[in-house]
């Protein structure tokens, strides 16, 4: 997605990313480079697995936390001992992270835990002139954010699932790699149990359920929405979003349907999920955060 960044070694800039998000000032941020080469000058240790996983999947969708060197600020790691480190696959992204030769921090580009924004336009509507430049990269490719692995402890975990699959990733270290909970002792981006969240209410439901769910709050005088894969059955009287039947479609189009909703006034959503397997399980992720109760 579209990221807010500043010059990770500059703190000023760095704290102005949580001030115009409202962002936590404890809730770490992803430094992004140009190269695994430039990574390892904010790691204070490169080890095996993630020398193995960025010669896997850098340029992609796939952030490495590992112990931090000196570059890596209170303010980029939430006053932890770990920094989030990531070579993003996109061709703008790459030339700006190059001719800087250094490392951006940026979080998604909207208000901290509402929906991430996948186009310019999702930005400038969210952010209006708290930012001064938009660099334009067309709406994003995958959709959702990136996988999160924890490489600081004794075994690899999965802190957050994302863009790069579980199973990717356990296929090249050939080891199982245990989702975390997000009460880990290890803080990330994304972690947090409400996160993601349209304005309109969300709540997930299988097509066995839907027809009664939507009745229920039809009965209630709500305006519906039903995100569902195509194919899906969609009862009377909602407003219908389809996504792709596929898990990489599904993420793709998840943030831009949830903006669409808040856009078009609608007050429920009630989403069908994909299967947990393969990027189907960031998108359940996003969807579950997306519908717990909020602060």
């Amino acid at each position: 997605m579209y990221g807010l960044g500043a010059d990770a070694s500059n703190e000023l800039a760095v704290r102005r990313i949580f001030a115009v998000k409202g962002r936590p000032s404890n809730h770490p941020l992803i430094v992004h480079v140009a190269s695994a080469e430039v990574a390892k000058r904010w790691a204070a240790r490169w080890p095996d697995e993630a020398a193995r996983l960025a010669d896997a999947f850098w340029p992609g969708p796939l952030t490495l936390i590992v112990k931090r060197s000196s570059l890596a600020s209170d303010a980029v790691t939430g006053g932890q001992e770990t920094v989030g480190l990531r070579v993003p696959d996109h061709a703008l992204a790459l030339e700006l992270l190059r001719v800087f030769d250094g490392g951006v921090a940026a979080p998604s580009a909207n208000r901290f835990g509402r929906v991430s924004p996948t186009t310019a336009k999702h930005v400038r509507d969210e952010l209006g002139d708290d930012v001064e430049l938009v660099l334009d990269g067309g709406a994003c490719r995958v959709g959702v954010e990136s996988t999160i692995v924890d490489l600081s402890g004794p075994a690899p975990r999965l802190l957050r699932p994302g863009g790069v699959p579980k199973e990717a990733v356990e296929r090249v270290l050939g080891k199982d790699v245990p989702l975390a909970s997000h009460a880990t002792d290890v803080r990330a981006p994304g972690m947090l149990a409400s996160h993601y969240a349209p304005r309109a209410g969300l709540w997930l439901v299988t097509n066995a359920t839907l027809a009664d769910e939507v009745a229920k709050r039809l009965s209630a005088g709500s305006k519906v929405a039903v995100v569902a894969p195509k194919g899906t059955a969609m009862p009377e009287g909602v407003t219908r979003f389809e996504v792709p039947d596929d898990d990489a479609g599904y993420a793709r189009a998840l943030y831009a349907t949830l903006r669409e909703v808040d856009e078009r006034g609608l007050d429920v959503v009630l989403a069908v999920p994909p299967a947990e397997s393969g990027v189907g399980l960031a998108v359940v992720d996003r969807l579950r955060r997306a519908s717990a109760p909020r602060g």
